[in-house]
């Protein structure tokens, strides 16, 4: 049991070494596979166990940013909420271990969980989902197909056939051995048991009741479960799996394609300190970003940098709100002259109530001021509202820091001189639904205004950056990242990162960006490969659960 413990909590972290920044996106395919073979034939509650501690070996170190917010005790309770999902997810790969092409149905419960903690509680957190961490990987154009799910979806599916295929191996090298000391020793073979040979654990029918192992839900004849034939079925799998990427890749779009070109530019200002309080100084967070534009303004006045058509401000840009405060109107303005084009502005709006506030982001033309805006349509809870607020109170003084601010809503496009815009303002690009709402309204490009300062030289800057290479892809169009602190990118539609700046320096990125307005399959179908792998998992889920009722009914009968 302790090396059980061990393994689960080891492939977790495994996992999470498999994600941005590192490129070692292969990583996730062993993750996972130990994963599969702990859960293999396991009682569900066991198996809940072992997922549960897989997703505290993945989730504890990926979400260390949200430790140095608000400190480690919400930090752990918030990882352990997200492991309860990691758990049921591991409990349903149990019951569905034994059915035939077992990894096909095991992925799609992998997808179920994911897609059930991306939505609860308060609006859930989809950070952590397994296609995010293969921005690198061969797998990426998959998201083009079906979006993140497909690409979570396979990149499970690979990692699970490969454990299943290593276990085949294992139980017909064990077999092997025992036929062969049963000819030394002059014995007649034993009996045939079913699938217990390849199935159950190595110790027999006591080891596996104190394991937590169910007993074989059918069975079949002892030598074609030991048999190198048994490793057809998951390696097929597996390559068919690993193979999927580079197919999708030659997948062309339904329609639309490359339209006009445009120059964009991202500034990012920097912050006069790092941490929770950064914007204690909310002036000079405004100032720095003025102060970025003048100098691209005087850079493209020299002809050291082409002019551009928009620049694009972080999230939290003006946390001054420029539409009650006269000076920091005038300082925005005095950047959008200098520039000689609409500015999209990050900033903080107090709203008629006097107590709530909206995360938005301005179209602020030079001479004209705000003609757009765009509000956060989904904020994030624990840091921009605090969900019972007087309960969590009870365990952290850090509750009262949390903000009061509000969704708003609306198509997630802004209009910025002609070109369509689609906005997602930082946390919002982990959401499917968020960014395909700004495509399917005309987003040409995909710009995420976003803010890290608060989380310091942390990781999490850059696995919110992954989730904009997958979205790229996803619908074919650039993203433009531009944040307070770093890394501000900009980011191809075949998700490759062209620019990107360094943390905690003022910079400013030009890019010459291709307007889309092509329509993926991703594009088309929405939500829809997402509820076809979740309605597999959950068939899967039902059948297994029926087999396993079946066959103890035969059994109290026999």
């Amino acid at each position: 049991m302790p090396a059980r413990v061990a393994a689960a909590v080891g492939a977790g972290v495994l996992l999470y070494i498999s994600f941005p920044p590192r490129p070692f996106w292969w990583l996730a395919l062993p993750a996972l596979a130990v994963l599969g073979l702990l859960v293999y034939g396991r009682r569900a509650k066991a198996a809940f166990g072992y997922g549960f501690l897989f997703g505290m070996g993945f989730l504890l170190p990926l979400l260390t940013w949200i430790g140095s917010l608000v400190g480690p005790v919400p930090w752990v309770a918030l990882v352990v909420l997200e492991s309860l999902f990691v758990g049921l997810g591991g409990a349903g790969m149990a019951l569905v271990s034994r059915l035939p092409a077992a990894p096909v149905w095991s992925a799609a419960v992998w997808v179920a969980s994911e897609a059930l903690r991306a939505r609860v509680p308060w609006g859930g957190l989809p950070w952590g989902r397994v296609g995010f961490g293969q921005p690198d990987g061969p797998l990426l154009p998959l998201a083009a197909i079906g979006g993140e799910p497909l690409l979570s979806f396979v990149t499970v599916l690979a990692g699970l056939a490969l454990g299943e295929a290593a276990r085949r191996v294992v139980v017909w090298w064990r077999a092997a051995r025992a036929a062969d000391s049963t000819a030394h020793a002059g014995d007649a073979p034993p009996p045939a048991v079913g699938d217990a040979a390849e199935d159950g654990p190595a110790d027999g029918p006591p080891a596996a009741a104190e394991s937590g192992a169910s007993p074989p839900a059918s069975a079949e004849p002892a030598a074609r479960s030991a048999s190198p034939r048994a490793l057809v079925v998951p390696l097929v799998i597996a390559v068919a799996a690993l193979a999927a990427g580079p197919l999708a890749a030659l997948v062309p779009p339904l329609s639309g394609g490359p339209g006009a070109t445009v120059t964009i530019a991202a500034v990012q200002g920097n912050v006069p300190r790092l941490g929770l309080d950064f914007n204690a100084q909310r002036r000079a967070v405004l100032d720095n970003h003025v102060k970025e534009t003048l100098v691209l303004a005087s850079e493209v006045a020299a002809g050291k940098l082409a002019r551009p058509d928009l620049v694009i401000w972080p999230e939290n840009s003006s946390d001054i709100d420029p539409l009650r405060n006269a000076d920091a109107a005038a300082q925005i303005e005095r950047a959008a002259e200098a520039v000689g084009v609409p500015i999209l502005v990050g900033g903080v709006l107090q709203n008629p109530d006097g107590r709530t506030t909206s995360n938005s982001a301005l179209v602020w033309e030079p001479g004209v001021g705000v003609v757009e805006r765009a509000d956060k349509r989904r904020v994030q809870p624990f840091g921009e509202y605090m969900p019972w607020r007087e309960f969590f109170r009870l365990f952290s003084s850090y509750v009262d820091r949390a903000g009061y601010f509000v969704p708003g809503t609306g198509p997630g496009v802004i209009d910025m001189a002609g070109t369509k815009v689609g906005v997602t303002i930082c946390w919002e690009v982990a959401f499917d639904d968020l960014v395909e709402a700004s495509v399917d309204n005309g987003a040409q490009v995909l710009a995420v205004p976003s803010n890290n300062a608060t989380f310091g030289f942390t990781q999490m800057t850059y696995q919110q950056m992954a989730m904009s290479q997958v979205r790229s892809v996803e619908h074919d169009r650039t993203s433009i990242i531009a944040t307070t602190s770093g890394v501000s990118a900009t980011i191809d539609p075949d998700g490759t990162v062209t620019q990107s700046t360094t943390q905690f320096t003022p910079a400013v990125l030009v890019n010459r960006t291709v307007l889309r307005d092509t329509v993926t399959l991703a594009t088309q179908l929405g939500a829809v490969p997402e509820g076809v792998l979740v309605a597999l998992g959950v068939g899967a889920l039902a059948v297994a659960v029926s087999r396993r009722r079946r066959t103890a009914g035969e059994d109290e009968d026999g």
